[in-house]
């Protein structure tokens, strides 16, 4: 693309503008499985897919190099689908609009798809670029890891035959990541009645919007704002003290992102309008001055809308506001073993009514600990099922316990050293990598996990810092000239 052409490493901006114009929703990736094999074919590179949709692609080793261990480079090819409300895009069908901002790229109005479309362009370059000395390579291209990790889920051994892994799915240049937390979903459901809209009511449509939304895992110790809990913390004040009745209620999308914007549909008795716009007014006074500095592009309204035909019944909505108030969110517990890693964290990711009467809410708990995580699960269901919901949680993925003996963060940390006369920083993550199930299923894995900076994932904030694109680069390249030959 015209938008890359001055950018370097050139063949990774390259490859990455071809991604962008590939629609790859997660679930919806056929597209992206299309263009990759046709990738191969055209480079005249070995290429399979199994039954799930994971692709591996593989490139003999450099002359000279046969001897040295396989390695895999791993990236996932789904992303994140957000944009702004005022955006019209078809993200099965149109393509992503990127754009150069100073010294970022993003995308006009939606997610960039970064996560993880430049991981998925450094391994394919990797592949193609004959000047790099290497072992031979395995590219292994997963689908689904955004909203289940079912590709990994779905992997058998045997796929691929390296036992050095290299996952370019992190969002922090000069960071080595060699763990992760696990994960689960917990989904509660509420069954409603529709009952007449009350006679002598005002309709009233309260909308909370502008908050910076971001990744549940990276961004869930900054402080942002979550859409969900704000609005209903005024729903449950106005039904208390006004005796408001709730039509409608939707916030949040994804189980993964932190929710931006949130609506509901309210009547308000007649008498007691002027009572409830002071209150929504001194509400958002107190909402803003909360989140001044981590949200200062919040933005609450209460306007006119049309009168609705049905509420929900009473009981249910008051199960729901209860239960939505009471439902934790943020971090729970910071990690003892690694300061500044957040250890267990939950995500009220979404609400949404549905056909036949239900109400679903999607909510999302990570941690290192496993024992952690069954907890804030338990607790999480908790809140629902006294409140009446019906409750289900899924199967969850496993955390990537860290090594760090490992030979590979060895080479790495040696290399960057090397390159840019300074130490990396040795972490883990919060965030889920799909690292915890590759080592379920082949347990001699050797693996770190790399990548440039990216910030403002799962949102339309989402950007990369392009400096950092060659940084990583240099670094992937240094590490691959490094591996050494199998025993």
């Amino acid at each position: 693309m015209d938008t890359f052409k001055k950018l370097e490493p050139r063949n990774v901006w390259e490859i990455f503008g071809e991604i962008t114009q590939v629609p790859r929703p997660s679930k919806k990736e056929e597209k992206i499985i299309k263009w990759l094999l046709d990738f191969a074919k055209k480079h005249k590179l070995e290429a399979r897919k199994d039954k799930a949709g994971n692709v591996l692609i593989s490139a003999p080793a450099s002359p000279g190099m046969e001897k040295v261990k396989t390695v895999v480079l791993q990236s996932h090819v789904d992303m994140v689908c957000e944009k702004d409300p005022e955006i019209k895009i078809n993200f099965d069908k149109d393509p992503i609009i990127p754009v150069i901002d100073g010294e970022w790229v993003k995308a006009t109005g939606t997610t960039l798809g970064a996560d993880d479309g430049i991981g998925m362009a450094a391994a394919l370059a990797i592949l193609t670029d004959s000047r790099i000395r290497r072992g031979k390579v395995e590219a292994l291209f997963t689908v689904d890891e955004e909203t289940g990790l079912t590709g990994a889920f779905a992997l058998q051994p045997g796929f691929f035959t390296g036992k050095v892994l290299i996952n370019l799915d992190s969002e922090d240049e000069g960071e080595i990541f060699i763990g992760c937390a696990g994960g689960k979903d917990t989904v509660a459901t509420f069954k409603y009645s529709s009952k007449k809209a009350p006679a002598g009511h005002i309709a009233q449509k309260i909308t909370v919007s502008g908050l910076r939304g971001g990744h549940s895992g990276d961004d869930i110790h900054r402080g942002y704002g979550n859409s969900n809990k704000i609005i209903n913390r005024f729903l449950w004040m106005a039904t208390q003290k006004l005796g408001i009745r709730l039509a409608h209620i939707d916030g949040g999308n994804l189980r993964n992102a932190i929710p931006r914007d949130a609506t509901a549909t309210i009547l308000i008795p007649a008498g007691k309008i002027q009572k409830a716009e002071k209150m929504f007014a001194a509400f958002a006074a107190d909402i803003k001055a909360e989140l001044a500095v981590t949200e200062p592009n919040l933005t609450l309204a209460m306007t006119d809308t049309k009168a609705p035909a049905t509420v929900i019944d009473n009981d249910t909505q008051m199960a729901l506001l209860n239960a939505l108030y009471a439902c934790p969110h943020g971090v729970i517990a910071m990690s003892m073993d690694m300061p500044g890693l957040v250890e267990t964290s939950t995500n009220l990711a979404s609400v949404k009514m549905t056909e036949k009467n239900k109400i679903v809410v999607t909510t999302s708990q990570r941690s290192s600990v496993e024992s952690a995580k069954n907890d804030i699960v338990n607790m999480v269901s908790s809140v629902f099922l006294m409140a009446g919901a019906k409750v289900k949680s899924g199967e969850g993925y496993p955390g990537w316990k860290p090594n760090v003996n490992s030979e590979l963060l060895k080479i790495s940390k040696e290399s960057y050293k090397r390159l840019f006369k300074k130490e990396p920083v040795v972490r883990a993550i919060h965030a889920g990598l799909e690292c915890g199930l590759f080592l379920e299923k082949y347990p001699e894995l050797d693996m770190i996990s790399i990548g440039p900076t990216l910030r403002g994932v799962h949102s339309p904030a989402e950007r990369i810092e392009i400096k950092t694109v060659q940084m990583f680069w240099d670094h992937l390249t240094d590490i691959l000239k490094h591996i050494p030959n199998e025993k």
